[in-house]
């Protein structure tokens, strides 16, 4: 009996066969799950097949197939246009929804699945398509916790995992943080190269370097999350002023070199208004004061 539950269990329907929604599948496959995929698009689903996926031949069997069900669609409103239907085929199920939104929408998506009789996943995939079933892939999720628990080791054949509380709007606003986290570090890497480009520094080159450095800054992300929480900001690692004076630097040194100035002059204007709010002598991580009160209320 224990057998059969376990191997229950292991089975999984993915509905929505796109880029992403394809990439869910062969990670499923790939580790043995019995792995169920329903498309709009029949053809989507051919190559998955080969590869021993079971075509559902409506969104209503591959949802009788599985106890969870992984969605992947352009939105919210496609998916509950698709699930509308056939909602009566979610109870007594975990529908674990990878469609990227809103807090509220996620928050709407959770009571509707509730009103029928299932349990709610909100997730989001924050490593792309190309990492999808490696451990370095991170997948976040809220809601159920319960739920989460019972298919955290289908969940895990994805990457790594992460169960982050059981408000199912947690997961769209750690996809929103985490993509202006990535972009803003990526903001920053791209104008580095512009300006060793200039000296004629190989990208390659530049970007070994840089990789070296990033373990460093990822340091400063945990000690300064620190000083955040207990809202005290020393200047171990410069203060608002200091670093304020080297942003002018890379202004006029990138000026001089003839790129663009958008990023350091972004950095320059955060920490200026922390040091006209008073913060001119704290430590850098005081600049989040300037960040959560907005432009108009400082």
């Amino acid at each position: 009996m224990t057998e059969n539950k376990n191997h229950e269990r292991s089975a999984v329907s993915v509905i929505g066969l796109g880029q992403m929604g394809t990439r869910l599948a062969q990670a499923f496959l790939t580790v043995g799950h019995t792995t169920t995929v329903w498309n709009r698009t029949v053809a989507k689903a051919d190559a998955l097949v080969a590869q021993g996926a079971v075509r559902a031949a409506t969104a209503d069997a591959a949802i009788a197939a599985s106890p969870l069900i992984v969605v992947s669609l352009p939105d919210y409103t496609t998916m509950q246009d698709l699930l509308g239907p056939v909602a009566r085929s979610l109870r007594g199920r975990t529908l674990a929804n990878l469609t990227s939104g809103t807090p509220e929408e996620a928050a709407r998506m959770a009571d509707w699945a509730a009103g029928h009789g299932a349990d709610y996943l909100d997730g989001a995939a924050m490593s792309g398509t190309r990492l999808v079933g490696r451990p370095e892939a991170l997948f976040v999720f809220s809601g159920s916790p319960e739920a989460f628990a019972t298919h955290r080791s289908v969940l895990a054949s994805l990457g790594n995992s992460m169960h982050l509380g059981a408000d199912p709007a947690l997961a769209p606003v750690y996809d929103t943080a985490l993509f202006g986290l990535a972009w803003g570090a990526l903001a920053g890497f791209y104008h580095a190269v512009a300006l060793v480009g200039a000296a004629g520094v190989d990208p390659a080159d530049f970007a070994a370097v840089a990789t070296g450095h990033m373990p460093f800054v990822t340091s400063l992300m945990a000690d300064h999350a620190r000083q955040i929480e207990d809202g005290r900001f020393p200047d171990d690692d410069g203060t608002v002023e200091v670093h304020a004076a080297a942003m002018e630097h890379l202004v006029q040194t990138s000026r001089a070199q003839g790129i663009g100035t958008d990023v350091p002059k972004l950095i320059k204007a955060l920490l200026d208004r922390a040091a006209a709010t008073g913060h001119g002598t704290s430590g850098i991580a005081s600049v989040i004061e300037t960040i959560t009160k907005g432009e108009r209320n400082v």
